[in-house]
């Protein structure tokens, strides 16, 4: 399991455009809109399609202008040793 936040910054004229445009990509969804331009979106991995896959897919969102990952979190390790047991 994968989780990270992003943060999006873009023109607060095209936040309905942005936000359509996130929560078109899998695993993402708007924790915050703060209204002026900035966007703090949830990415969860998922069968089917990475976190990494999903934060490329948010930077293409139309008029999105920039994007910084914010944090990361990943189990694997503890999956993997649950595996091997």
């Amino acid at each position: 399991m994968k989780i990270v936040s992003l943060v999006l910054k873009f023109l607060p004229l095209h936040a309905a455009a942005v936000r359509a445009g996130v929560e078109a990509v899998p695993g993402a969804s708007v924790a915050l809109d703060t209204g002026d331009g900035r966007m703090i979106v949830l990415l969860e991995d998922g069968p089917g399609y990475a976190v990494s896959d999903a934060i490329l897919q948010v930077h293409r969102v139309a008029h999105v202008m920039s994007v910084t990952l914010s944090y990361e979190y990943s189990d694997e390790a503890h999956a993997l040793e649950e595996a091997s047991a």
